[in-house]
């Protein structure tokens, strides 16, 4: 060791030694620390398994247990990886693709801290002064309260009524939601029916269970048609408050239909409801801008405040870009640390390509790869060093132009002196890695160990999936199919678009481009999406817990089911691990959580089913010589053989297994549960379901999120396939390999928010490459070597 060098000098390095977490096969690695890694391989190949389930969870872990034992019974209780050894882990800062909670009273200004910066602001020196920062929040009702006072001056008490006046920002006729609910009653019951034969058409509201004995219990006659209520009857069944009632001896509490509906179901994002409860609110409900907010969810006293003509909502109705320069503008010494901080935050914005946002945008309509840079912002200016940022695909949503921002920005935090690791498929991003390591070789159970590690360039070398598709590039298609009709637009001007007319040709394959912001999305969800026959499959979470797997989600255990149940002249509910069929120990969770308090809750497998979920009596039932727990341990590919012919051959089943082959998730096994599933696998199976679907077009956003580069050829093939078979297919995408792929391409722009919002070209990618004149011709052109 030299003379100035410490041992603390040698932490370098971070080591993992046996990580077994999911599918990953006992792998050991080195990282090295205060450098960029990139994790490459083909979707399902184990790289979150291993950066987040295995480095990034146990760094959480270890911090979690440095805070008392009362604040970890507030945090969610993590366990330890299967993993032997990890050494030199540092604090890991996950920024992940989640989207952001879909509360509708939480927006960009919200969940960045802007429009908390913004309420000092305005608290301090908006004229005229009304309050507080709280006297600014729309999340905040004005409250009064009056009493009594008592204070103690020495001599005796004295008694004081004092009527104080909490202000708060609320606007009270929407409760500072923006917009009112109307109910369309119709929708609700059906007034010629009781409610004992099922007026109620409300999801989950059956009269054979509790609802029942709570509305009878209530005094509410259940065999009266709806129609014959007196007034007050049918105020009490429908608005009816909270009251404490007892039935059967049990006390319970009975309040109003629609009281119920609005604090369970409007009080939630519709985005993030089940499908049938969202169809249910989309059929009954009808939302209206507030009339005395205008939609700003403020109070009139609120808005009366201003500074240099502006008010609060004014400002957070700006595009953030525009909101920017009048900052800039404002000079006031008195809040000047104030307005620096908010500058700085408004900059970050316009640095990681976000500009083009308002910061009174809901947080739930932002898409996967915008709600990971807004989380990104957070971190821009953090005075943090020696961290790990563990990025999940931060290029997705990014045109090619947005990429090489993105680029910088990650090389920025390296040379902070972070450690950076970022999962990624898109070679822009890989290129900059200073270290690479690539998993696989396949994906599920094919995948889990490292095919490669080391440079870019020795990657590139190297004969791995990755290594032979890095310097992949898609040529055009030498053949264009004709259009066999349009799909015309007139005057769309949803969010940024600018009364766009446009004609989307039908029976061929049709991408939407343009950079992040453009109004790609404003233009297909808000003029097409809506129309008859068009079945959209976009980047939403799906809902499942970790009961659901492919088999439940995809309707194909229903098939299953039922070729057991005649097979062995049972019924079919024994052949549901959520039903009769449950192993009795661990209720067909296969595993049994042990509550230990605020420590980690154990998860151990169940000695009786020894995790296979059912009874042991149900597996002694077989189709076709296997029971229903080997099917369900089965890959889709095996599946499709199993199902296709002999003594277990299952049209119905065989048709769904088809469906899951064709998206390429053929090494999915049937149980696997949902939530262990990335983020690019979801979207592949939702399209698998929604293929289904008897629709003639098509609209996809963004279908190659998460595909490996090999991948994107199987994506190709299967849209040609959709087109072939007489559908026509839209397509919103940023990858060049898809553009190139299309038989015509509209181009918005040229900007984003609202220096977008235009059509700016339109035609085949060919005549896109000889034009050059927008920024998706010049990236294409350099693309495909034009």
């Amino acid at each position: 060791m030299s003379p100035q060098s410490t041992p603390a000098d040698s932490h370098d390095l971070i080591r993992v030694q046996g990580a077994r977490e999911n599918n990953l096969k006992d792998i050991s690695l080195e990282i090295p620390k205060r450098r960029l890694t990139a994790f490459t391989g083909v979707s399902g190949s184990g790289k979150s398994s291993l950066v987040f389930a295995t480095i990034a969870a146990e760094s959480q872990r270890l911090i979690n247990e440095t805070y008392s034992a009362f604040l970890q019974g507030f945090m969610p209780s993590l366990a330890r990886p299967e993993v032997d050894y990890l050494d030199g882990l540092t604090t890991a800062i996950i920024v992940d693709q989640e989207r952001m909670g879909a509360n509708p009273r939480s927006t960009v200004g919200t969940v960045t801290d802007a429009n908390a910066m913004l309420r000092i602001l305005f608290s301090r020196i908006g004229t005229p002064h009304i309050g507080p920062p709280t006297a600014f929040a729309f999340n905040v009702p004005t409250r009064v309260a009056s009493g009594m006072m008592k204070t103690d001056k020495g001599q005796g008490s004295t008694s004081v009524v004092r009527n104080a006046v909490y202000q708060g920002g609320m606007c009270a006729k929407c409760e500072g939601m923006g917009a009112l609910n109307d109910f369309d009653l119709t929708a609700i019951y059906d007034e010629s029916k009781s409610l004992s034969e099922g007026a109620l058409l409300v999801p989950g509201y059956s009269m054979d269970g509790w609802y029942g004995r709570i509305f009878s219990g209530a005094g509410l006659d259940m065999d009266k048609p709806i129609a014959k209520y007196s007034a007050r009857d049918l105020k009490k069944l429908l608005y009816g408050e909270p009251e404490k009632i007892k039935v059967d001896g049990v006390n319970l509490t009975y309040e109003g239909v629609l009281t119920k509906v609005q604090k369970s179901m409007l009080s939630k994002d519709v985005e993030s409801m089940q499908p049938h409860v969202r169809r249910f609110v989309e059929r009954a409900v009808t939302f209206t801008t507030c009339p005395d907010c205008d939609g700003t969810r403020l109070s009139a006293e609120a808005r009366s405040s201003k500074i240099r003509g502006r008010n609060i909502a004014e400002l957070c109705a700006m595009q953030i870009t525009d909101l920017g320069e009048w900052l800039r503008e404002l000079d006031e010494p008195s809040v000047a640390p104030l307005l620096a901080g908010l500058r700085h935050l408004i900059d970050a914005f316009t640095e990681i390509g976000l500009g083009y946002l308002s910061l009174d945008r809901p947080s739930g309509t932002l898409s996967g790869g915008e709600a990971q840079r807004t989380k990104m912002i957070r971190h821009l200016g953090s005075s943090l060093t020696d961290v790990t940022y563990v990025f999940d695909e931060p290029t997705i949503g990014l045109h090619p132009h947005d990429i090489e921002r993105m680029n910088q920005l990650l090389l920025q935090l390296r040379d902070k002196g972070n450690t950076v690791l970022v999962v990624e498929h898109k070679p822009e991003t890989i290129a900059i890695a200073d270290h690479v390591v690539d998993l696989g070789p396949g994906a599920g159970t094919a995948g889990g160990s490292i095919c490669f590690e080391g440079t870019v360039e020795g990657l590139a070398e190297s004969d791995t999936t990755t290594g032979r598709h890095l310097h992949d590039r898609a040529s055009l298609k030498g053949s264009l199919r004709a259009p066999t009709g349009t799909l015309e637009v007139r005057g769309a001007s949803t969010h940024n678009l600018r009364d766009v007319d446009v004609d989307l040709p039908l029976g061929v394959l049709c991408v939407v481009t343009g950079v992040a912001g453009s109004g790609k999305s404003s233009l297909i969800h808000g003029s097409v999406a809506q129309r008859e026959g068009v079945v959209v499959v976009d980047q939403g979470a799906i809902k499942g817990s970790r009961r659901s797997n492919p088999a439940t989600y995809t309707g194909l255990l229903e098939p299953i089911r039922k070729a057991f149940a005649k097979a062995n002249g049972v019924k079919p509910a024994l052949f549901s691990s959520n039903s009769e069929g449950a192993c009795p120990a661990c209720n067909g969770a296969g595993v049994i959580f042990t509550e230990l308090g605020v420590m980690a809750t154990v998860e151990s497998l169940c000695e009786e089913c020894e995790g296979r979920r059912f009874q042991a009596s149900v597996l002694e039932y077989t189709l076709g010589g296997r029971n229903i727990a080997e099917v369900l341990a089965m890959p889709v590919v095996e599946a499709l053989d199993f199902f296709g012919d002999g003594d277990a051959a299952t049209p119905a089943a065989h048709k769904v297994l088809e469906r899951l082959a064709d998206v390429g998730l053929g090494y999915l096994t049937l149980g696997q549960p949902l939530t262990t599933l990335s983020g690019g696998e979801r979207q592949r199976l939702k399209l698998a379901v929604q293929m289904a679907d008897k629709g003639d077009v098509y609209v996809l956003d963004e279908p190659t999120t998460g595909l490996h580069l090999a991948d994107v050829e199987n994506l190709l093939g299967l849209l040609d396939r959709l087109v072939e078979s007489g559908k026509s297919v839209v397509v919103i995408e940023h990858h060049q390999a898809v553009m190139a792929h299309a038989d015509w391409i509209i181009d918005l722009g040229p900007g984003a928010g609202h220096d977008g919002g235009l059509v700016v070209f339109e035609g085949t990618p060919a005549a896109l490459v000889a034009d050059r004149s927008t920024l998706t011709g010049q990236h294409l052109a350099a693309y495909v070597g034009g």
